[in-house]
């Protein structure tokens, strides 16, 4: 026979177990609740409004594996800045849309752009953008030599240009596109009309 004190001891032993399940159990089920407001509280940068310019953007496009240079209207601000931010602004919007030649990771954005005396571009990306990009020589090479040459189309006077993700260093973009180095603004350009001849 089984001892008493031995028997109330499982007992309760099984009542703890059972409350702490339950209570496990609601808690997750309001983590999930609560979860997707907490994703969607970070502030979202307003729209430019005032006048429209005529830009060029660098818009790659996979399936051909080329670069083409195109012509958009967008409101941009009056600071130099400022400028190259909503030039990127609206390159990744083009890239975020469904039917993009070259799609990019839901949520990706540019946290800001720096521009740095003499002739210098820091391009800072969220991790959106690095960790879920494609992974493939020229699928990275592309997105980097879109970036650049947008910026360097638009923004007299740049040189070179660096890649941060998450205000960081990152080895690579993706596994193959190297971003502990600058990149050279010239040598950029001579890739993009290469690409852009093989239309």
């Amino acid at each position: 026979m089984i001892p008493r004190h031995l028997l109330i001891g499982v007992i309760v032993l099984l009542a703890i177990s059972l409350t702490m399940g339950v209570y496990v159990w609601r808690m997750r089920g309001h983590v999930v609740e609560t979860q997707p407001m907490a994703t969607n509280s970070k502030p979202v940068t307003p729209p430019v409004s005032g006048p429209t310019e005529q830009v060029t953007l660098y818009v790659a496009d996979d399936d051909p594996g080329i670069l083409r240079a195109q012509s958009f209207r967008i409101p941009l601000p009056e600071g130099r800045q400022q400028r190259a931010f909503e030039l990127l602004r609206a390159l990744l919007g083009i890239y975020l849309d469904k039917g993009s030649p070259h799609q990019l990771s839901a949520g990706s954005e540019v946290r800001d752009v720096y521009l740095v005396d003499p002739g210098i571009a820091v391009i800072d990306l969220n991790s959106a953008f690095a960790n879920g990009h494609r992974s493939g020589v020229l699928v990275e090479e592309l997105t980097v030599a879109s970036l650049v040459q947008t910026l360097a189309a638009n923004v007299p006077g740049l040189v070179r240009v660096k890649i941060l993700v998450d205000g960081e260093e990152r080895d690579t973009l993706a596994g193959h596109a190297d971003l502990m180095n600058f990149y050279d603004v010239a040598a950029v350009g001579q890739m993009a009309s290469q690409l852009q001849a093989a239309q």
